[in-house]
């Protein structure tokens, strides 16, 4: 049997830690040798979450990180990631940061939109952006991956056709609904669950941080300045994404364009009718349905992704493989958890 390629998990009791864990324990070529955890340092894996009993057996969460491992998952806050990137760099580990510490290039984008100075333009520079479906060939390489955000997935998903043949695109209208575990595990009164049940409302609508990160992935891609109108939505559901993008553009033949485009990818799916974020749930799939509007003269795109799995860990594990040279779905040919 080849060597197992040993992997630390930091921060690993949120959500996107959590689903990460489960990931990579269906992982044939991983062994995970640490979970760090601010919260629960000390305890047993399996006394904050008992299903990990018979997997992880007696593994324990720490601060930080003392065994030898290959590669670094961060499921970290923004802050955090920006400042142990450089260190695990320095020595010579591989990083996949789920956090939005790298992902856009720029440098001064992230006291306005992050609330902090980015003291590492180097790395900034260095740091892969891991869609797989755009930068594969970058990934393959890379030593750092800035793993997307959900919202950026399932909207970058639905625009790369149009960015990639290079058709002319004058407007992008973005409402995206997202579950309530996009905003993590730390309690908020307002995803309180008398307060959520029942209810969903818009948010940051006027600066919103991903905002930045999808224009400039348009801009490397399709060489335009697009400035989107982005309007996310949070909707009482633990977890799924469902992005409708209105492009005004010159017409288009979507479902010959998208099926072309994305036909040899393994997740993503251009569907005949608008699909469900319950399609998706617990998997690694991104479904598209396009469609033209001859009425308007605008193209609407139907984007859903689990914001955990496309949207986060299961992306993330996918970019590993990417990188270490493996078949690019191992773990991740799951079915979605229906209904």
């Amino acid at each position: 049997m080849e060597q197992e390629i040993r992997v630390a998990v930091y921060g690993a009791t949120g959500y996107t830690g959590i689903e990460l864990i489960k990931i990579l324990l269906r992982h044939p070529k991983v062994k995970i040798v640490a979970l760090t955890s601010h919260s629960h340092a000390g305890k047993k894996i399996a006394e904050v979450f008992p299903f990990f009993e018979e997997s992880l057996g007696n593994l324990v969460l720490t601060q930080d990180v003392e065994e030898e491992y290959d590669l670094a998952f961060l499921c970290l806050p923004h802050e955090n990631s920006l400042e142990l990137v450089p260190k695990l760099l320095n020595q010579g580990k591989k990083v996949i940061d789920l956090s939005g510490a790298y992902r856009v290039k720029r440098p001064e984008i992230y006291p306005e939109y992050y609330g902090f100075e980015h003291g590492y333009p180097d790395i900034l520079k260095k740091a892969v952006y891991g869609l797989p479906e755009i930068y594969r060939k970058l990934i393959k390489d890379a030593q750092l991956i800035a793993n997307p955000g959900c919202y950026p997935t399932s909207v970058l998903l639905a625009l790369y056709p149009l960015l990639k043949e290079k058709i002319k695109v004058e407007k992008v209208v973005v409402t995206s609904l997202s579950g309530v575990s996009g905003a993590g595990r730390k309690p908020v009164q307002h995803f309180h669950f008398p307060e959520m049940f029942g209810d969903f409302f818009a948010y940051s609508l006027h600066k919103h941080r991903h905002v930045p990160e999808m224009e400039a992935v348009i801009q490397e891609i399709g060489g335009v300045s697009i400035f989107l109108r982005f309007s996310p939505v949070v909707v009482p559901v633990s977890r799924g994404m469902l992005s409708s993008i209105s492009i005004f553009c010159e017409k288009v033949e979507p479902k010959e364009l998208y099926t072309e485009v994305y036909k040899d990818e393994k997740f993503v799916k251009i569907v005949s009718e608008p699909p469900h974020i319950k399609y998706v749930l617990g998997t690694n799939l991104c479904l598209i349905h396009p469609i033209w509007d001859s009425r308007s003269n605008c193209l609407q795109v139907i984007s859903v992704i689990d914001n955990l799995g496309k949207g986060a860990s299961s992306q993330a594990v996918q970019n590993f493989n990417i990188m270490m040279g493996l078949e690019e779905d191992i773990a991740l040919d799951s079915m979605p958890n229906f209904p």
